[in-house]
């Protein structure tokens, strides 16, 4: 009989019915004093993790991984749902007063206090991993995602580059604490050792454990490992074509892999994250001047650039999330003018219509109620 893969679903807990019958004491005595307020206000300036109205978690650990890298752990609040392995959540931060939403992988095993793996690469990844502190409030949204473990037993192959490797990681620690008898493969690029997450952890788990074998591709010594054909997949894991393979790094990885493995008939074991849309090549066209006009400012976009970019560039506070086309909490009004769909090249929109700036770009003169 298969034995199951299992991600167990933490306990977030329960509130009694005790607790519940004193908070509604409390919040009937003290709601005429604290108008417009509620005692939820004032209890959450106590306990921010006890809020309804907004998710938080507050930073227990941090660990440095590179120069430009560190692990956060948090403990969320209520409302937290326990996340599988290889899945992603929402991660607020407010930075000058600015709240700014950003999506990260969980990098912890399934059943595991939730932590995220970020690299600086910009304004709110740089504040993460450079200014976060133990004890700093975040903000959160529930995990989701649907790169996962599969359901059953099987040889698996995980290919991941830069930080790529952090849903994976996720599986990884999952798979050596819950199947001794997991086979899996797992092969990382990057530039070279200092700058390889979890490098010195997977060695160690690919010591203590038999069906994990780690191969640490450095493109300073290799060059970039090449996808799109057999021959560097043939050397170092020489029975790819048998194995489930999960992947996650960059497009162009992504693409040369996606290429290849259906030129094999291959593509139903291929299971792929990607933390940016796939835009089709060439669909941009002559863009337009945008207007943001609540805020007072407009900029020349160019027809292949998201409208989200366009805005922050010009310095407007644009809403966000997952900033692929998914999570839908980048919605603006339209107020004039079309947008062109970078994912499929198709033009559209009229007055009133909510446009998803992170894979839209102006196709014309575009005025957004922002």
């Amino acid at each position: 009989m298969a034995q199951e893969i299992y991600c167990p679903k933490r306990d977030t807990g329960r509130v009694t019915r005790p607790a519940r019958a004193a908070h509604r004491v409390v919040s009937a005595i003290t709601k005429p004093l604290t108008t417009p307020l509620g005692v939820e206000d004032f209890v959450a300036l106590v306990n921010p993790l006890s809020s309804r109205r907004q998710l938080r978690g507050i930073v227990t650990g941090i660990v440095a991984e590179t120069t430009d890298s560190a692990t956060i752990t948090f403990r969320p609040g209520r409302g937290w749902q326990a996340h599988d392995a290889g899945q992603w959540a929402r991660i607020g931060v407010e930075i000058d007063g600015v709240r700014h939403w950003r999506s990260y992988s969980l990098s912890t095993g399934a059943g595991e206090d939730p932590a995220i793996t970020v690299t600086a690469i910009g304004k709110v990844s740089d504040h993460l991993v450079h200014r976060t502190r133990v004890g700093d409030i975040l903000f959160l949204a529930p995990p989701q995602g649907d790169f996962v473990l599969p359901t059953g037993p099987r040889p698996l192959l995980m290919i991941t580059a830069g930080s790529g490797i952090t849903p994976v990681m996720s599986m990884v620690r999952t798979l050596v604490r819950q199947r001794t008898d997991a086979d899996v493969v797992l092969i990382h690029s990057s530039r070279d050792r200092t700058d390889a997450l979890f490098f010195d952890e997977l060695l160690d788990l690919a010591d203590r454990h038999d069906g994990l074998t780690v191969v640490s591709w450095f493109t300073s010594d290799r060059g970039r490992i090449d996808l799109g054909q057999a021959r560097d997949l043939d050397v170092v894991c020489p029975d790819w074509r048998t194995r489930t393979t999960y992947l996650c790094g960059p497009a162009e990885m992504l693409d040369a892999a996606t290429e290849h493995w259906r030129g094999e008939d291959l593509d139903h074991q291929l299971v792929v994250e990607r933390f940016a849309p796939a835009l089709l090549p060439g669909v941009g066209g002559v863009g337009g001047v945008v207007q943001f006009e609540k805020s007072d400012k407009e900029a020349n976009a160019p027809g292949d650039t998201t409208l989200l970019e366009v805005g922050e560039s010009a310095g407007v506070v644009m809403p966000s999330g997952c900033r692929m086309g998914i999570c839908r909490t980048c919605l603006t009004p339209l107020r004039a003018g079309q947008v062109r769909d970078l994912r499929t090249g198709e033009v559209h929109g009229e007055e009133g219509d909510l446009i998803q700036t992170c894979v839209n770009a102006a196709a014309g003169p575009v005025q957004l109620d922002i």
